[in-house]
């Protein structure tokens, strides 16, 4: 486990908070990671990992007109993906990530390493985008960290 992970598994616990996790492109890693804290069950509640569209749809209530006009790869299905996760959870914080790890599915517009993470409070709804380099493993790792660190500073700044 890194430093990253304790952090915010003592900053979850320290401000009462719970998390629900959406993820995609990851696979189940950002939730692996979460889980490594010894305890993580007093602020994890749950993690889906919505791979597919259907997915999307059928177990996060994402709306497949949005993913057929934007793409399932986009700022608006990162951003329902985190507020559905948490709505359905009931949980403090909602967590999606989507991404084109590769080595296909990329194109001009859209490429390898294309990748949106969300993150939903009962306040607002923040989104970033990134683009990362390497392979398919190192796109998702990458993209886990840039996860747990969006969370770290929503703790540490917002709560």
């Amino acid at each position: 486990m890194s430093k990253l992970e304790r952090i915010i598994a003592s900053l979850l616990v320290q401000k009462k908070m719970t998390l629900a996790v959406a993820e995609s492109c990851t696979g189940g890693l950002l939730s692996h990671l979460l889980t490594n804290i010894p305890g993580s069950s007093k602020y994890y509640e749950c993690g889906i990992v919505s791979y597919s569209n259907r997915a999307k749809v059928e177990v996060l209530g994402i709306s497949g007109k949005i993913i057929e006009e934007k793409g399932a790869v986009s700022e608006e299905v990162a951003r329902e993906m985190a507020l559905r996760i948490r709505e359905l959870r009931e949980t403090d914080l909602g967590i999606s990530i989507t991404g084109i790890a590769g080595p296909q599915g990329g194109n001009l517009k859209k490429p390898v390493g294309l990748v949106y993470m969300a993150l939903s409070s009962s306040k607002d709804i923040r989104c970033q985008r990134f683009v990362f380099s390497g392979e398919r493993k190192l796109i998702k790792w990458k993209s886990s960290q840039a996860a747990l660190n969006m969370l770290r500073e929503y703790l540490e700044r917002e709560t």
